[in-house]
């Protein structure tokens, strides 16, 4: 069994403004969504916060003020995300964060909450891999060198749910293998 039979899944990651959903708002938004056969595609969209990103977040995802002025606003990305990700299992690393900036700025702008299925790859992966020395996704990406891609930038949307869907695939071919040798 191939680990995407299991989905629809949309493996998906935001950037911020800050650490609190309340006070901070989303700049970027990624998804990969793969479904059960296979098939693979991509949203990606900048989001204009309608406030200044913080210089210190700035050295951290390199997204800067600039490249988000003539973003469509969060209520467009959102309704875009929702019918996007619509029938999928939601996953991402570390997703109490994601899914928490998501159903805050879904709130916020009037659309409803996601109410489907969601995934935690961090957990998954300790659940299948327990002892590494941190699951940090830069880490993992380290440990189970994950495809680079194009050189693609860490702490952006667009690249770290390409990790995130590798280690989603490691995670669930190890629960799959696991399973297939204990029946």
């Amino acid at each position: 069994m191939k680990f995407f039979e299991l989905g629809p899944f949309t493996v998906f990651d935001v950037e911020t403004t800050g650490m609190s959903p309340g006070r901070d708002r989303i700049i970027q938004i990624g998804a990969v969504r793969i479904d059960k056969d296979g098939y693979i595609s991509r949203f990606n969209s900048f989001v204009n916060p309608g406030r200044s990103i913080p210089s210190q977040l700035v050295s951290v995802h390199h997204i800067t003020d600039e490249m988000v002025a003539a973003a469509p606003n969060f209520s467009r990305v959102g309704r875009e995300f929702l019918a996007f990700a619509g029938n999928s299992t939601l996953v991402a690393h570390n997703a109490r964060f994601d899914l928490g900036f998501l159903q805050e700025s879904l709130a916020r702008t009037g659309l409803p909450l996601w109410k489907g299925k969601t995934l935690d790859t961090l957990r998954l992966i300790k659940t299948t891999h327990p002892g590494l020395p941190s699951y940090r996704l830069q880490s993992l990406r380290a440990v189970f060198q994950l495809n680079d891609g194009d050189n693609q930038q860490a702490h952006r949307a667009d690249a770290d749910v390409e990790w995130t869907l590798q280690i989603l695939e490691i995670a669930l071919d190890a629960a799959i293998k696991s399973s297939a040798a204990n029946n």
